[in-house]
């Protein structure tokens, strides 16, 4: 499913917030009562945006965050998880294959993908900052893969294969298998953080990132968050290979003469994108 006439400066999604602004997309979980689940309405509009967003050109950053000190707590115990008890197996399957398409949506999705984290980040909320190119939280954020704890295989949505190459095999391993939270200072010595911001600034130093990705070559961006997706499955012969069939696209691109340009006059490049 894909927003129909997407644009982002006149987007209006039904199932979250949206702002957008000098070339940086905002999305905030806005169900702060029961801090930001998401619901089969939410993920299906969630996928579609993302898809949607590989053809626009508006779009350089996706900032992706939760209202009001949480960032996402899962799957909705009502909307979702109780349904879900009453599926037959076909319709589980098709469930499944559903948020899992949010993953490969957000993987697939160009522009970088910055996920501020407070709060909790529970269950599918987990995989969400997961699937995002860059991760910032605070101090008291706690992150929990906590699909055991439910009766549930820690293999969801992606899990099993991009948490180990995140923070470690034995590592996503332990946290697969117990289900229990994993501590913002753990998260960032682990590297599944960037860094950590005080909760007050978190917004605030995640949209400054954000705006200088965006003065960035969001081609040669959108290049390299490809490369990194496309080399998980490659030998490193096939790897040098690729990376240089994708080094020698760049080289044709407008913004790679115009940073020629610019350093030979001493001057700050402005990329465009082209």
């Amino acid at each position: 499913m894909r927003p129909k006439r997407f644009t982002a400066s006149g987007f209006q999604p039904k199932h979250f917030l949206w702002a957008f602004q000098d070339g940086i997309a905002t999305i905030t979980l806005n169900n702060p009562e029961r801090k930001n689940p998401l619901s089969f309405d939410s993920y299906k509009e969630l996928t579609g945006t993302f898809r949607a967003l590989r053809a626009d050109a508006e779009v350089k950053v996706v900032v992706l965050t939760g209202a009001q000190g949480n960032f996402c707590s899962g799957g909705d115990v009502h909307e979702i998880i109780g349904p879900l008890t009453r599926m037959r197996p076909r319709g589980l399957l098709a469930f499944t294959r559903m948020t899992g398409a949010l993953v490969k949506a957000m993987r697939a999705c160009p522009q970088p993908i910055l996920a501020a984290v407070d709060g909790v980040a529970a269950g599918a909320g987990a995989i969400l900052a997961m699937a995002a190119d860059l991760r910032f939280g605070t101090p008291g954020c706690k992150t929990a893969f906590l699909f055991t704890r439910v009766g549930l295989s820690g293999a969801d949505m992606g899990a099993c294969a991009i948490l180990p190459r995140l923070i470690g095999q034995g590592r996503a391993a332990e946290l697969l298998y117990t289900g229990r939270s994993m501590t913002a200072q753990e998260g960032e010595t682990w590297g599944f953080f960037n860094w950590l911001i005080e909760p007050d600034q978190l917004l605030h130093e995640t949209l400054a990132v954000a705006q200088r990705l965006s003065e960035g070559p969001t081609f040669a961006h959108g290049m390299t968050k490809a490369m990194l997706h496309r080399e998980w499955d490659m030998g490193l012969d096939q790897a040098i290979e690729a990376e240089a069939k994708a080094q020698a696209v760049c080289m044709q691109t407008r913004d790679f003469k115009r940073a020629y340009e610019a350093f030979v006059a001493k001057r700050t490049p402005q990329f465009k994108g082209d």
